[in-house]
């Protein structure tokens, strides 16, 4: 026995031997999708590690950047869109605080609420992210003509389109799989 997955072909020769309903293309396209995330959630892991940052602080750094300048989002806003609990939102910005990634104020419109914001510090930590994930992605797709490319970001797409209405509440936290 073979602790590696047999090549993608192989494996869905085995599935066909299995199950012969079993459409080998549709089968192909799942199964090399799932093998690249999984391959490039490790990819990104590592270079998350390495920069001293967990998925868990690049997510809330992410939420952040993508709310514009001043880059500031109430807990609960953040919470929501990671899928999160609010307490186990509150422990990720403690430890992002301490880090000196992002600052806890109380909101000047609504003390009882208070404000994420993102430090400059914080920033500098996205933005070597990012650079990093610019390098690993461009050698990913660096077989890819520039047609290529667009043909695959329009395909998967649709894709992503087809499966965000079909399963709208997906997107965060899985509480159906706990």
């Amino acid at each position: 026995m073979s602790d590696q997955l047999p090549p993608l072909d192989e494996q869905i020769a085995i599935y066909q031997r299995e199950y012969q309903d079993l459409d080998p293309q549709v089968e192909k396209v799942v199964n090399a999708l799932s093998r690249l995330d999984r391959r490039m959630t490790v990819a990104y892991g590592r270079q998350l590690a390495t920069l001293g940052l967990s998925s868990a602080e690049w997510e809330v750094l992410k939420e952040l950047v993508m709310s514009g300048s001043p880059y500031q989002l109430w807990p609960g806003t953040i919470a929501r869109r990671l899928g999160l609990t609010p307490a186990a939102m509150t422990h990720r910005i403690d430890r992002m605080v301490i880090q000196g990634l992002v600052t806890r104020e109380r909101d000047p419109e609504n003390r009882v609420r208070v404000i994420v914001g993102l430090t400059d510090q914080g920033r500098e930590k996205w933005l070597q992210v990012m650079q990093g994930a610019s390098l690993f992605e461009g050698e990913l797709l660096q077989d890819l003509t520039t047609a290529e490319r667009a043909l695959l970001g329009e395909l998967l797409t649709r894709l992503l389109r087809r499966v965000e209405e079909a399963q709208p509440d997906a997107g965060g936290r899985l509480t159906d799989l706990d």
